[in-house]
């Protein structure tokens, strides 16, 4: 009787150990988790910030982008003067930095205050497709406007070919080296914004 006393209460001690084992298995792999959320979480964030920062500073130097200079073609004086606003080109890339600025800083101020919050930066699979379609349209509407804007900086550096055009960025280096400068923070705000969207899909495929 003793001995089987003796058993029962070895089997419920073996029982309890397992059963803690347990528990801090399941413990530690949801703490885990959380640790890698959080990163990602984080990642997101300084994305989200850097990707505002170069937008702004892309836009700031796109419409700052003004001189009035003077040329000489075949022996004539001419005034030149160059504004963004007269290529569609540079107003295509404004408008897409303007809204990728806004677009960025309220997912900043979103994200911010959830990882303050210390819950989930996207906590639903609906936020986070809208956010992974967000940033691709937002990406493929940069690399295009940054595309055309850098065919247009590049003709007024080389001029139109089989044309007697001069260079004129000679006259006006301010104007060009603003709307290179814009163009260069543009496409590294894409590079942004496409890092963004494989956050977001491996937010949709649950790795984190």
């Amino acid at each position: 009787m003793a001995k089987a006393t003796e058993q029962k209460k070895n089997s419920i001690t073996v029982g309890e150990t397992k059963l803690d084992i347990r528990d801090v298995v399941t413990t530690t792999y949801d703490e885990d988790n959380r640790h890698g959320g959080t990163r990602n979480d984080v990642a997101m964030v300084v994305l989200r910030a850097m990707c505002m920062a170069l937008s702004a500073v892309s836009l700031l130097l796109m419409v700052t982008a003004c001189e009035t200079s003077m040329t000489t073609l075949y022996g004539f004086e001419f005034q030149l003067h160059a504004v963004w606003s007269l290529s569609d080109s540079l107003i295509y890339l404004v408008v897409v930095t303007s809204a990728t600025v806004i677009y960025s800083l309220l997912q900043l101020v979103l994200s911010g205050t959830r990882l303050m919050r210390k819950t989930h930066v996207v906590p639903t699979r609906t936020q986070a497709w809208f956010c992974f379609v967000a940033d691709q349209i937002l990406g493929c509407a940069m690399v295009s406007g940054g595309s055309a804007a850098l065919g247009v900086t590049n003709m007024n550096r080389t001029g139109i070919r089989h044309m007697p055009l001069p260079n004129f960025c000679k006259s006006l280096g301010f104007f060009c080296d603003h709307l290179a400068i814009s163009v260069v923070f543009a496409l590294f705000a894409f590079l942004l914004l496409a890092a963004s969207s494989i956050l977001d899909v491996l937010r949709l495929s649950g790795d984190c």
